[in-house]
C-alpha cells in the first residue's frame, strides 16, 4: 500500500486556484463615476489623479462622466498615469473610448468616456445615440463590448447623465435607445449606468408611472432606491443607477455586487480629498466569470482520485 502525503491534494488545490486565475475568483466589474467636471485642470492634479488612478484599477471598464476635455489632453494625461503606474499594480494596459462633447452647458460640453483593460475586454462598436428634435441633454452614447472573461460574452453598455430638470423624462426616453441599439446590433444585452439624477426632487415615486424602464419588467435596476451615491453629509440620493434588460443579463449578474464604492473609506481618504474629484461615489457590479472553475473542477476530481487511490 502506498503512503499519501495529506499535504499532497492542498498544494493541488493552490495549484489548480493559481491556474484558474484572478478574475474567476473576483469578477468582472463594471463601475461608473461622474467626476464632476474634470478638465485638464483636474488632470494636473497629481494627487486628484492618483485616487483617480486607484478607482478605476478596480474595474474591468470604467466609465467616467462629466469629462469636460474638448482637446482630449486631461484623459491623455489620466491614461498616460494609468497605464505607467499599472506596472506597479496589476500590469494590465488600459484603452479608453469617448464621445463627442455633449451638451450646450456653459462649463463645457461632456463626454462620456469609457476606460477598459485590454486583457479583459475589447470594443468592437460605438455609436452615438441622436434624435431630431433632441430628446436627451447629453445624449447616451453607446459601447458594444465583447469578453472571453464573462459569461455573457457580448454586451452593450450605455451611459447617461441625465438634465436634472428633465430626467424623468429622459430616463423614459431610454426604452427608444434600448429599442435603437439592440436592433442596431441584434442585441438585447443592454446595461444602462451613469448618474440618472434618479432620486429626491428630480424622480418621484408618482414619477415611476411615467418611466418605461420602471413599468417594464424586463428592465431591473440594480441600485435601489434607498441607496445613497452622494458624497455630501446634506444629501441621501440614489441619482446614480445601474439597469440592465432581459434575465440573460441579469442571471450574468454576480448577486447583490451592485454597490456604491466609498472612496473615502475603502482608500482611507478624507471626504474633503474625495469631494475634490466629486460629490458623487462610483457605483459598480460584478459580471460572472467565465467557466474555467467549472472547466477545472473534472480535472480535479480525478488527481484527488488518483492521490488518494
Amino acid at each position: 500500500m502506498r503512503w499519501r502525503s495529506p499535504c499532497r491534494p492542498l498544494l493541488l488545490l493552490s495549484f489548480l486556484t493559481l491556474l484558474v486565475g484572478r478574475e474567476t475568483v473576483s469578477g468582472f466589474r463594471i463601475c461608473s463615476y461622474n467626476v464632476q467636471k474634470f478638465n485638464l485642470q483636474k488632470a494636473s492634479n497629481y494627487r486628484l489623479v492618483n485616487t483617480l488612478t486607484r478607482v478605476v484599477y478596480r474595474c474591468d471598464i470604467c466609465l467616467l462622466m462629466d469629462v469636460v476635455d474638448p482637446t482630449g489632453q486631461a484623459i491623455e494625461t489620466l491614461m498616460s498615469t494609468i497605464n505607467r503606474e499599472s506596472y506597479r499594480y496589476d500590469n494590465y494596459v488600459y484603452k479608453s473610448v469617448s464621445s463627442n462633447g455633449l451638451g450646450n452647458s456653459k462649463d463645457g460640453k461632456q463626454k462620456y468616456v469609457f476606460i477598459y483593460r485590454t486583457q479583459t475586454v475589447n470594443v468592437t462598436d460605438q455609436h452615438q445615440y441622436e434624435t431630431k428634435p433632441p430628446t436627451f441633454f447629453r445624449e447616451p452614447f453607446a459601447v458594444k463590448f465583447q469578453s472571453r472573461k464573462t459569461t455573457i460574452k457580448k454586451f452593450i453598455l450605455v451611459p447617461v447623465h441625465t438634465e436634472p430638470t428633465q430626467a424623468v423624462q429622459e430616463i423614459d426616453h431610454l426604452y427608444d435607445v434600448f429599442e435603437k441599439v439592440s436592433k442596431k446590433w441584434n442585441n438585447t444585452n443592454v446595461m444602462f449606468l451613469g448618474d440618472f439624477q434618479a432620486a429626491c426632487a428630480h424622480m418621484t415615486r408618482l414619477d415611476k408611472k411615467k418611466i418605461r424602464l420602471f413599468t417594464n419588467s424586463n428592465f431591473s435596476w440594480l441600485i435601489g432606491d434607498k441607496v445613497d451615491t452622494t458624497v455630501s453629509e446634506d444629501t441621501n440620493c440614489a441619482y446614480d443607477r445601474i439597469v440592465v434588460y432581459g434575465k440573460t443579463f441579469l442571471k450574468a449578474i454576480t448577486p447583490f455586487s451592485a454597490k456604491v464604492y466609498d472612496i473615502g473609506k475603502q482608500l482611507k481618504i478624507r471626504k474633503s480629498k474625495v469631494k475634490e474629484i466629486s460629490d458623487h461615489y462610483p457605483v459598480e457590479v460584478k459580471l460572472k466569470s467565465s467557466a474555467l472553475l467549472l472547466q477545472a473542477t473534472p480535472l480535479l476530481l480525478l488527481l484527488l482520485a488518483h492521490f488518494f487511490l
